[in-house]
């Protein structure tokens, strides 16, 4: 701690660090709790390869109308951030979550457990 001004009573204290961190207890997988673990990433990313439709939408579009976007794909990586979609033509996409809608694919997904804990 910085003392910027002059204080005839001001003592300067020091901060000790514990000797061990503290434990994290992890469940018996060593995976996150169920509700940690339905993110809408970690959905796309268990089910990488599998055909689907996926849709965005874009709040600024140059011409009106073109706000919207459906790429017919499978998912190839997904981030916390972005996903990377790729076409049966070989193009790829990059783009961030903040634009997706939904998606459509037509087989069973991979999901979660759904067990309780």
């Amino acid at each position: 701690m910085v003392q910027y001004y002059y204080y005839p009573g001001f003592q300067q204290q020091q901060m000790q660090m514990p000797a061990t961190p503290p434990q994290i207890p992890a469940s018996d997988s060593g995976r996150l709790p169920f509700r940690e673990q339905s993110y809408i990433e970690n959905i796309l990313r268990l089910n990488r390869g599998k055909p689907g439709v996926f849709h965005f939408s874009f709040e600024h579009a140059i011409e009106a109308g073109k706000n919207t976007l459906a790429i017919p794909g499978m998912v190839e990586a997904a981030g916390r951030d972005h996903v990377i979609l790729s076409t049966a033509t070989g193009k790829r996409y990059l783009l961030p979550m903040i634009y997706f809608d939904y998606a459509e694919f037509n087989e069973e997904l991979n999901y979660f457990n759904q067990q309780p804990m």
